[in-house]
């Protein structure tokens, strides 16, 4: 389960966007609203605890998975170039409802990993989700047990066919040399 008032990463600043303090932010978050909604979120310089900031208004760039994003109290380019590399947090206190056979992501980290073994027909402890990558793709990294080897196994259905949040693990149907990788 998510541990309340743990943050959450939504987004990472690339970089400014025109002349009067826009940010463009990649974002890490299957919900749009975090960018378009205004309200208060959190953001994350390098080493510094969050701070709170204003989202006044957003949108997302066509055909791209970055949105620009307008803060209160930036108003230009040279102050919005400061905040390069900076995150964009929520807290895990405020995170939208999901439906059944949807999860956060937060919530994998930590899951027992497990397969089952053809010779016997058996559930085998294999690994730990440990972390989690979404450039274009949503990927759990696996920290094997037997080698501490990490790999990065697609969140899909085909591979992932079973979560257990409650049991606290999920399993895996890998292909062929995935683990060898």
């Amino acid at each position: 389960m998510i541990n309340k008032n743990e943050w959450l990463i939504v987004g990472l600043i690339t970089s400014c966007h025109g002349i009067k303090g826009q940010l463009k932010v990649k974002s890490l978050s299957d919900f749009e609203e975090r960018f378009l909604k205004p309200g208060v979120r959190w953001l994350q310089k390098e080493d510094e605890p969050p701070s709170k900031i204003e989202l006044l208004s957003g949108f997302k760039q066509p055909g791209k998975e970055t949105f620009i994003v307008k803060i209160k109290g930036l108003n230009t380019r040279n102050n919005a170039e400061q905040l390069k590399k900076s995150k964009i947090l929520v807290k895990t206190d405020n995170l939208p409802k999901l439906k059944k056979e949807e999860f956060h992501f937060l919530e994998l980290i930590n899951l027992e990993v497990k397969i089952k073994t053809l010779e016997d027909d058996e559930l085998k402890i294999i690994g730990k989700v440990i972390d989690l990558e979404n450039e274009k793709n949503n990927l759990l990294v696996v920290e094997l047990f037997k080698n501490q080897k990490k790999v990065f196994i697609p969140f899909v259905k085909e591979i992932v066919p079973l979560v257990d949040i409650k049991r606290n693990f999920l399993i895996i149907k890998p292909p062929n040399g995935l683990l060898e990788l």
